[in-house]
C-alpha cells in the first residue's frame, strides 16, 4: 500500500503560496488501479513524484509498503556523463535488481544498439525516452506511476511498449496521469480528483470522471 499521513505540499509561486495537497490523508490498497485528474497545473504530476519519492512532502509523510516505481519515462534520474549501459547498472543497483539480467533486458528491448554504449548526453530524447521505458519495464514493480506515457518511438515500438506494459499490468497497479480520459477509463478502475488542494477518491473510475468533468465546466 502507499499511505499519505497528514501530506502538505506546497510552492511558493509569484508570492504567492501554491497547495498542492493540503493535510491530505489516504491509503491505497493494493488491488486498485487509480486514474488521477485534475485541471492543468493541478499538481498530477508533481503527486506522482511524491508518491515515487523523487520530491519530498513540505509536511507529514508518504509511507509505502510496496516496491512503487518512479514515474514511467521519467528520464532525470540518469547521469548525462555515464553511458546508458552504465546508467542501467545504476538504476539497477539502487532497486537491488540483478543487475546483468536488467542490462540485457534494456538493452534487447531499448533497440539503442551501439548507443547503449555511449553517453546519455549524446542521446535525442527519443533515445532517452527508449531508455527509461525500458528500465521502467524491466524491474517489475507493485505500483507503476505512468505520466501520459505508454509506449514512445514509432509504430512498431510503440507496439511493442504496450504489449508488455498490459503484460506488467496483470501482476501490477497503476496511479496514472492522463488528459485522455479514453485511457483512464481503459487502464483504471478507480479515481483520485485533484482540486484546490484536496484530494478525492473515488471507487469508480466514472465517478472521478465525471465529477472532473463538473469542475471543469465551473471555470
Amino acid at each position: 500500500m502507499i499511505r499519505l499521513e497528514h501530506m502538505t505540499k506546497a510552492f511558493r509561486h509569484k508570492g504567492r503560496l501554491k497547495f498542492i495537497a493540503k493535510d491530505v490523508s489516504f491509503t491505497i490498497q493494493r488491488g486498485k488501479s487509480i486514474g488521477l485528474l485534475g485541471r492543468n497545473g493541478a499538481g498530477k504530476s508533481t503527486l506522482l513524484k511524491l508518491m515515487a519519492g523523487t520530491i519530498k512532502p513540505t509536511s507529514g509523510r508518504i509511507i509505502r509498503r510496496a516496491n512503487v516505481s518512479f514515474p514511467l519515462g521519467f528520464q532525470g534520474s540518469f547521469n548525462p556523463s555515464l553511458t546508458g549501459e552504465q546508467n542501467v547498472r545504476f538504476v539497477a543497483r539502487i532497486y537491488g535488481t540483478d543487475t546483468q539480467g536488467l542490462v540485457e533486458y534494456v538493452q534487447d528491448f531499448s533497440e539503442l544498439e551501439e548507443a547503449y554504449y555511449m553517453p546519455v548526453k549524446t542521446y535525442s530524447s527519443g533515445m532517452k525516452a527508449r531508455l527509461a521505458f525500458g528500465v521502467s519495464m524491466g524491474i517489475k514493480f507493485d505500483y507503476y506511476l505512468v505520466d501520459e506515457i505508454t509506449a514512445v518511438g514509432d509504430k512498431n515500438f510503440k507496439k511493442k511498449c504496450r504489449k508488455v506494459f498490459t503484460k506488467r499490468l496483470k501482476h501490477s497497479d497503476i496511479i496514472m496521469v492522463s488528459h485522455s480520459t479514453e485511457t483512464l477509463l481503459d487502464y483504471c478502475s478507480a479515481g483520485i480528483v485533484l482540486e484546490d488542494g484536496s484530494l478525492n477518491f473515488y471507487e469508480n473510475i466514472n465517478d472521478a470522471v465525471e465529477i472532473h468533468s463538473q469542475n471543469m465546466a465551473l471555470r
